[in-house]
């Protein structure tokens, strides 16, 4: 074989070799440099106002605990129609106390569906666990205060057996997700504002590279697993030292199957709209939509676009969730709809466990 023949092999794999060190040179470089950084910008809560709402006087106050005995608090608002049509499970924004779902629901209830709003631990006037700390991303328990609170409608004595639907703002919407790719009770979602952990972070990395790291342009030539690298050795330490986990959303919505209908401001600074986009892209359900509300920031669609907000939001639990009574019901569930498998079978099932990102040990 002619010398030069042996260059044109030799030079291409080369000077790829090379491009792969280069890389995992910057990768160590900036992990180095920047992990204790992010971690920082990680921690940090955001800056935004939290809504807390007030109490109403027809509403069942509630107290139920978590399967590590954690006391948590909530509210079970009845409906204010003719006749039931459905329970919905409300999940909270990160901050927020159980009454401020009411703006949310007072047009569901007076379309025929029961709320039921709870805290999670730490949130509000659920009981503190003093060895957790509360941060805006998804943790393990706020998913196992979810499981508590599914739990608690299950056990109703008025309970509707045929499941619930989820209606959850930002990071509630989020636990809402996670909560219906795991449990068959779960009938339908409703998200405001969800987001998962990975795929913001990524694209904020970006940005806090730059704050730290002058060279621009080597910013811009890293790619997004090498951003994401960065971030998760961030996570898992912050997983360690608060004795935590992140579930992995974006893996877990995968495996929704039931109606899904996203909400998100179009204007949102906070969850950028192509965040909600990447998250929606993945979600598993066969029954999805999307809903960019124009000139709304986060959580902001019922105060820009109240009217189509509602007829949007009672529209689809009508589809999803509402069945017409049997007379012979008290509670307005229709059970001539009911499979025979009896209720229990839901805590019986076993259920698949949900992908995390950064193990505790």
């Amino acid at each position: 074989m002619p010398d030069w023949c042996l260059w044109l092999i030799v030079v291409p794999f080369a000077l790829a070799g090379l491009l792969v060190l280069l890389m995992v040179g910057v990768h160590i470089y900036y992990r180095v440099k920047l992990v204790d950084q992010v971690v920082r910008i990680f921690e940090e809560k955001p800056l935004f106002i939290i809504p807390r709402g007030d109490q109403v006087p027809d509403a069942e106050e509630v107290s139920f605990r978590a399967i590590d005995g954690t006391l948590l608090r909530g509210c079970y608002l009845p409906h204010r129609g003719a006749y039931r049509k459905g329970v919905i499970l409300f999940g909270l924004e990160f901050g927020s106390n159980r009454w401020a779902s009411v703006p949310y629901c007072g047009k569901l209830r007076d379309a025929g569906y029961d709320v039921f709003a709870y805290e999670p631990r730490n949130q509000g006037e659920s009981e503190t666990d003093t060895n957790y700390r509360p941060l805006q991303w998804v943790t393990d328990k706020d998913v196992a205060d979810a499981r508590a609170a599914l739990n608690y409608l299950k056990d109703r004595h008025d309970a509707d057996p045929r499941g619930v639907g989820v209606f959850g703002i930002s990071k509630g919407g989020s636990v809402g997700l996670l909560l219906a790719a795991e449990d068959p009770a779960v009938r339908c979602v409703v998200t405001d504002g969800a987001f998962a952990t990975y795929s913001t972070m990524v694209p904020y990395m970006r940005r806090w590279v730059s704050i730290y790291s002058p060279n621009h342009r080597l910013q811009k030539l890293a790619p997004d697993f090498m951003y994401g690298s960065i971030g998760l050795a961030a996570m898992n330490r912050v997983a360690r030292a608060r004795k935590i986990r992140f579930p992995w959303v974006e893996r877990a919505v995968r495996r929704v199957r039931v109606p899904v209908f996203m909400i998100h401001g179009q204007a949102d600074t906070y969850i950028k709209p192509a965040m909600a986009e990447a998250l929606y892209e993945k979600c598993g359900s066969p029954d999805k939509s999307l809903w960019l509300v124009p000139k709304a920031k986060h959580n902001q669609g019922p105060q820009v676009a109240a009217t189509e907000y509602f007829e949007k939001l009672s529209a689809f639990f009508d589809a999803h969730l509402a069945r017409l009574p049997d007379p012979s019901d008290e509670f307005g569930n229709d059970l001539r709809e009911v499979l025979p498998t009896p209720r229990i079978a839901w805590e019986d099932r076993e259920l698949a466990p949900i992908p995390r990102l950064a193990p505790a040990k």
